[in-house]
């Protein structure tokens, strides 16, 4: 069986964000980069819980972007995976994207592919779908609990009042969020062997992306707390109705 597994680079979530050239591009300066976690903690983790029950599965990491993604893409073979390929291309647009990995998916015949439920920097849960679309798979999305018997993946994703339990043949796209793995933290053997793990850089497929950033804006900062005295009631009811809407 072969795996392949999404991997995007993110901001630390602890990072400061702020914008430059009119709020039209993310300042990066002094910012740390990380592997998107619902990539790392559940796709990437399953894939190789899959591969310790299997060990003729191979896994194989895809991350569209520039040289300054092999850091991230490097700790990624350092918990797991056989080696890495880099399409070097930078956008924004998830079809973009999309169009890249499938293509990947498409040369290497993968029999599942993984990804985590979103990016924390854009939060768009969208490129799953579309990889999906553009392989002709099934596509099963918030996978909670994956499980695999032979050729059949049973996968367990939460709805409203309940949870959904899905049965589908390989291959299929599957994107992974909180439940379907525990997050695993690379031990020493893992980062001394993903220094030689092949990583091969792949120039994009031309495509055209269908969306672009016109510009960026920062929420508005919180509203200061404001305390109210217990006996004084009538001031609470008055800021609820004044005030609260506004906030």
């Amino acid at each position: 069986m072969k795996i392949l597994v999404c991997i995007s680079k993110t901001p630390d979530t602890t990072s400061k964000i702020a914008f430059k050239n009119g709020n039209t591009v993310f300042d990066d300066a002094g910012v740390q980069w990380i592997i998107n976690p619902y990539d790392e903690w559940y796709a990437l983790v399953r894939a190789i819980e899959l591969q310790e029950k299997d060990p003729s599965a191979v896994i194989h990491l895809v991350t569209v972007g520039g040289a300054d993604c092999e850091p991230v893409i490097r700790k990624a073979l350092a918990l797991g995976g056989n080696e890495a390929i880099r399409v070097n291309a930078d956008s924004t647009d998830s079809y973009f994207i999309a169009a890249q990995i499938a293509e990947i998916a498409k040369q290497g015949g993968y029999d599942l592919v993984l990804t985590g439920k979103e990016t924390i920097d854009y939060n768009g849960s969208t490129v799953g779908a579309m990889v999906a679309e553009l392989l002709d798979m099934p596509y099963v999305s918030l996978a909670t609990k994956f499980d695999l018997n032979g050729t059949t993946a049973t996968i367990n994703r939460d709805i409203e009042g309940g949870e959904e339990v899905n049965e589908v043949g390989l291959p299929v796209v599957v994107s992974c969020q909180k439940g379907v793995a525990e997050q695993r933290i690379p031990n020493m053997r893992g980062i001394m062997a993903a220094r030689t793990k092949p990583l091969k850089v792949t120039e994009a497929t031309a495509v055209e992306a269908l969306t672009g950033i016109v510009s960026f804006e920062l929420p508005p900062a919180k509203a200061g707390v404001k305390l109210v005295p217990a006996d004084n009631v009538a001031e609470l009811v008055r800021l609820l109705h004044e005030e609260a809407k506004a906030i």
